[in-house]
C-alpha cells in the first residue's frame, strides 16, 4: 500500500475529507435553512402577512394547485394571498409529519415534502363564524442563489 503513504496522495485524501465533510455541514445549514422559511411561513399565516409569506419566493415561481399551472406577477400573488389572508382566522397550522427536505447532487436544488392540518375560522356577511379543517400536502422546490433559498415551484394538494 505504497499508494497511501505516497506525499501526494495524503493531501488529496486529506482535501476529499474536508470537502466531504464541508459539504455535510452546509447541507446540514441548508436544512435548517429551509426549516426556518417553513416557520416563517407559519408566523406570516398567523400574522396575515403576504409580504412575509412571498419573501421566500422567485420572481419566476410556478403554482400548481385544483388542476392548474400558474404563474403570476408578484403584484398579483400578494393581492390573491392577502385576500385570502384577510378572510380567514388561523386556528391551527401544524406538521402532520415532520417536513422531508433533499437536495440536488449539486445543493444548488432542494425540494420539501409537507404535510400540515390547517383549521380556519370564517365569518361570513350575516356574521355567522364557521370552522373548516383541510389537510394539505404539498412539495416546494427552492433553488439557492445569491438571496438564499427561494421557491420556484410549488405543488399543493388537500384531502
Amino acid at each position: 500500500m505504497k499508494l497511501f503513504s505516497s506525499p501526494v496522495c495524503i493531501p488529496v485524501l486529506l482535501l476529499f475529507t474536508i470537502a466531504c465533510s464541508t459539504n455535510d455541514r452546509n447541507q446540514a445549514k441548508d436544512t435548517e435553512d429551509i426549516l426556518a422559511l417553513i416557520r416563517q411561513e407559519r408566523k406570516a399565516h398567523f400574522e396575515k402577512n403576504a409580504s412575509l409569506f412571498m419573501s421566500e419566493f422567485s420572481d419566476s415561481m410556478v403554482s400548481v394547485n385544483r388542476g392548474e399551472v400558474r404563474t403570476a406577477t408578484m403584484e398579483e400573488r400578494r393581492k390573491r394571498i392577502q385576500g385570502y389572508f384577510d378572510s380567514v382566522e388561523f386556528i391551527k397550522w401544524d406538521d402532520v409529519k415532520e417536513p422531508q427536505i433533499r437536495f440536488s447532487d449539486d445543493g444548488s436544488l432542494a425540494y420539501a415534502i409537507i404535510q400540515k392540518q390547517v383549521i380556519v375560522s370564517r365569518t361570513d356577511s350575516l356574521s355567522k363564524k364557521s370552522v373548516d379543517t383541510t389537510d394539505f400536502a404539498w412539495v416546494s422546490i427552492y433553488r439557492h442563489g445569491k438571496d438564499g433559498w427561494k421557491v420556484e415551484c410549488n405543488v399543493s394538494t388537500n384531502k
